[in-house]
């Protein structure tokens, strides 16, 4: 799909988005945009370094020692 994008669709894009956003707020939203990725990355990194590592599994519970199930008495 990106590979039809020849020069006179990319100069129209600019165009339309220029003729929307206007010549003085381009810049703004394009800070932004960067702000943003910085900030998702970061994010990202924060996220990843306070994972804990895996621990091991709790040992397995011994059984209580009875010989068969209990009987009510009758």
């Amino acid at each position: 799909m990106l590979a039809d994008l020849s020069i006179w669709h990319i100069l129209i894009l600019v165009a339309v988005v220029t003729l929307l956003f206007g010549t003085k707020r381009i810049p703004e939203i394009g800070a932004s945009i960067g702000k943003g990725i910085q900030a998702f990355k970061r994010g990202l990194q924060d996220v990843a370094s306070t994972e804990e590592p895996p621990t091991s599994p709790p040992p397995p519970r011994s059984m209580p020692d009875s010989k068969g199930p209990k009987r009510l008495s009758e």
